[in-house]
C-alpha cells in the first residue's frame, strides 16, 4: 500500500478503503488487515455504501493473510466473485551493470511519461491519474526506461521499501517488443535496487 499509494484512505475498523478514481484495481479497493470489532456483515455494508458515494464498484483484495476468517465465505454469499487471481513473483537481487536510465527525482523522470502512456495506450484523463499517483510515492523510488538510438522504449518503477524492490508499471512500446528491451529494462532496474540497498525483488503478476 505504501509502493501504490490511494490518493485517498479511510479506516473502516481495521480495514482500510482505498479510493483513487477508479484508476488500479488495487488503489480503489479493500484491504481487510485486521479482525475489528464490528459485525462482519455490517462491516460490509458499510464498505460497499462507502464505494457507491463514491461511484465505485466495491472490491475486496484477499490474500491468506485477510481478516476476519469466514470473510471469503461472507462475500461468496452476498454475490461476490473471484477476478483478477494475482501472484507475487520474488527474486534474489545481484550485483549488476545497470545499463539504463534510472530517474529519482519525479519532476526530471516526467518526460519519461509521456512514452509510457503511449506504450500504454492510456487515456488522457487516466494519466493524469497515474502522474497524480506516481507524485505521491513517499518512499524512495526509481523511474526507469531502456532507449535504442535516443528513442525511451521501455518504462519500469521501482520502489524501495526496506531490503525489497518493489517492481511496477514494466512496459515496452507495442512497437518495440521481442527485441530484449523489457529484459534489459528489468535487469538494469534490479541492478540499481541492489545498489539501493534492496536485496529481493517482488512483481505482481
Amino acid at each position: 500500500m505504501d509502493a501504490w499509494p490511494a490518493l485517498e484512505t479511510r479506516d473502516l475498523d481495521g480495514w482500510v478503503l482505498r479510493f483513487s478514481e477508479g484508476y488500479t484495481r488495487r488503489a480503489n479497493s479493500v484491504h481487510p488487515l485486521e479482525r475489528g470489532r464490528s459485525d462482519l456483515l455490517a462491516k460490509i455494508e458499510e464498505a460497499e455504501r462507502l464505494y457507491a458515494e463514491h461511484d465505485l464498484p466495491t472490491i475486496f483484495k484477499l490474500t491468506a493473510e485477510s481478516l476476519p476468517p469466514g470473510l471469503e465465505h461472507a462475500l461468496a454469499e452476498r454475490g461476490y466473485r473471484e477476478e483478477a487471481r494475482t501472484s507475487v513473483r520474488v527474486a534474489d537481487l545481484v550485483p549488476g551493470r545497470r545499463g539504463i536510465a534510472v530517474e529519482t527525482d519525479w519532476a526530471k523522470a516526467r518526460a519519461g511519461s509521456d512514452g509510457f502512456h503511449r506504450a500504454n495506450g492510456a487515456a488522457p484523463g487516466r494519466r493524469a491519474l497515474h502522474d497524480r499517483t506516481l507524485s505521491s510515492i513517499s518512499l524512495p523510488t526509481g523511474f526507469a526506461l531502456a532507449a535504442e538510438d535516443g528513442e525511451a522504449l521501455a518504462f519500469g518503477l521501482g520502489v524501495l521499501q526496506r531490503e525489497w524492490l518493489g517492481v511496477f508499471d514494466v512496459i515496452v512500446d507495442r512497437d518495440a517488443r521481442r527485441r530484449g528491451h523489457g529484459e534489459r529494462l528489468m535487469r538494469g532496474l534490479m541492478a540499481w535496487g541492489f545498489e539501493m540497498g534492496a536485496r529481493r525483488a517482488d512483481l505482481q503478476v
